[in-house]
C-alpha cells in the first residue's frame, strides 16, 4: 500500500511539473530574478558538477610569471567584461544577465584550480559562461587559472597598472 501511495505521489509531482513546463507558467525572462528556490537548486546543482568533473584533471604544479601575464592578457580579452577584476567594474551590459556574473577576486578561495580550469574550458549552462574550449586551448585556460591564483598575492592595482602600460599590446 505504502508503494502504490508513494508511486501516486512521484506521478502527481512528474504531472504537476509537466503541467507548470508546458502551460509556460514559470517566468524565463531575465529581468526577473529566479525564485530563492530555483536559485538554490541551480547553485547547489552548479556546485556538484563541477566538483564530480573536475576530480580527473590535474592542475600543473607551478606558473611561471610569463604564465600569470599571459593569463592577465586573456583574461582581458575574454573575462573583463562579465567579470570585472580588482579596480575594473563589469561592463553595464552585464547587469541584465541572470544569475549575475561572479566578480572572481576570491575565486581562488571558493574553487580549486582543477574547478576554476573546468568552469573556464567547458563554461556553465544557463548562466552566459561560455565554454572556452574552442577559443582558448589548455595551456591558456591554464594560464588565465595562474593568473586568477595570483590575484591573491599581487597588489589590487596591478591589474590596472597593466592595462595602463598596455602589457598585452603585440609585440611588447
Amino acid at each position: 500500500m505504502f508503494v502504490i501511495g508513494a508511486l501516486s505521489a512521484v506521478l502527481a509531482i512528474v504531472i504537476g511539473a509537466l503541467i507548470i513546463i508546458r502551460a509556460g507558467i514559470y517566468n524565463v525572462a531575465a529581468s526577473k530574478p529566479h525564485t530563492k528556490f530555483t536559485e538554490w537548486l541551480t547553485h547547489s546543482t552548479m556546485i556538484a558538477s563541477v566538483k564530480l568533473h573536475a576530480r580527473g584533471v590535474e592542475a600543473p604544479t607551478r606558473a611561471t610569471a610569463a604564465q600569470v601575464l599571459s593569463g592577465y592578457c586573456d583574461y582581458e580579452t575574454h573575462c573583463v567584461a562579465c567579470h570585472g577584476a580588482a579596480g575594473v567594474a563589469r561592463q553595464q551590459w552585464v547587469n541584465g544577465m541572470t544569475p549575475d556574473p561572479p566578480y572572481l577576486l576570491d575565486a581562488p578561495k571558493k574553487w580549486t584550480p582543477a574547478e576554476l580550469f573546468w568552469i573556464a574550458k567547458h563554461g556553465i549552462k544557463m548562466t552566459a559562461m561560455p565554454a572556452w574550449r574552442d577559443e582558448l586551448d589548455d595551456g591558456a585556460v591554464w594560464n588565465v587559472v595562474a593568473y586568477l591564483e595570483a590575484t591573491q598575492k599581487l597588489p589590487p592595482q596591478t591589474y590596472l597598472e597593466w592595462r595602463r602600460k598596455g602589457v598585452c599590446a603585440p609585440g611588447r
